[in-house]
């Protein structure tokens, strides 16, 4: 009997490489070789019985443990597993976790707080991918405050930027220059971006909340294990829009804020 196959791009995801997406730049990039032979279609089809390398590193044909971490990024870390500049990463905030990390989605490298970080290549996919519209919460502090009703409500309406038109967010005010906001879509540097368009440019920002997960009493540059019950939540977040029109913006949705 024949062994089902995988796209290669998922296999490399379910084994930890890298999310999704991220499988698919480094299988493009000649990086991956499958039997030894390099492969650079990312739906290539595999079995898992195959040698597969990244690197020249073998992967091992079982699945690694599951590991998913909350960790409180602090202003000027990168959200990157590695970085050429030789910038601290996220990565580097968990020196003695030996797994292979990468983290999910991006915060700038001045935007502080909760970014998760793991091996989970599926699970990262679910919580990234513009389809699934998972929430995330943001606090900011502005200029030119007070922000007036006349902002809050294009932000709850939705702001017109370069890349289109960005779906209504949720915004409350926690004081005369400080607001929070929770968005469902993931366009480079978004937050900031509508703030600024509404006339209040952030002076800090800070995420709180990654969809069911809340930020907490987590202190900057610290990281915690979540726990099963948590990483349940987190894979029941995702679910796709029903019968929702989506625009243009929501489409080019990027991960990054």
């Amino acid at each position: 009997m024949e062994r089902p196959t995988t796209r290669l791009a998922k296999h490399l995801a379910h084994a930890g490489v890298a999310s999704r997406r991220a499988a698919e730049e480094i299988i493009a990039a000649g990086r991956v070789t499958v039997d030894g032979e390099i492969v650079t279609d990312p739906a290539r089809g595999v079995t898992g019985a195959e040698t597969i390398a990244v690197d020249g590193e073998a992967l091992a044909h079982r699945a690694p443990q599951r590991l998913v971490y909350a960790v409180h990024k602090p202003g000027g870390v990168v959200s990157t597993a590695h970085d050429p500049q030789g910038r601290r990463t996220v990565v580097d905030l968990l020196p003695g976790v030996s797994t292979r990390l990468y983290p999910v989605g991006r915060l700038d490298a001045d935007t502080t707080g909760l970014i998760l970080v793991t091996n989970d290549g599926e699970l990262a996919n679910r919580l990234t991918h513009p389809r699934y519209e998972v929430p995330k919460t943001y606090r900011a502090r502005v200029a030119n405050g007070p922000v007036g009703e006349r902002a809050l409500r294009a932000l709850r309406e939705g702001v017109d930027l370069d890349d289109g038109r960005t779906a209504p967010a949720a915004v409350r005010a926690l004081g005369p220059a400080e607001l929070e906001l929770t968005i469902r879509e993931g366009r480079k540097r978004q937050v900031r971006r509508m703030l600024e368009a509404v006339g209040h440019p952030v002076v800090a920002l800070r995420r709180v909340a990654f969809g069911p997960l809340r930020l907490g009493d987590l202190a900057p540059g610290a990281h915690r294990r979540l726990s099963a019950a948590e990483v349940e939540r987190l894979r029941a977040a995702p679910a796709p829009p029903r019968g929702r029109p989506r625009g243009r913006s929501h489409d080019r949705a990027r991960r990054r804020r």
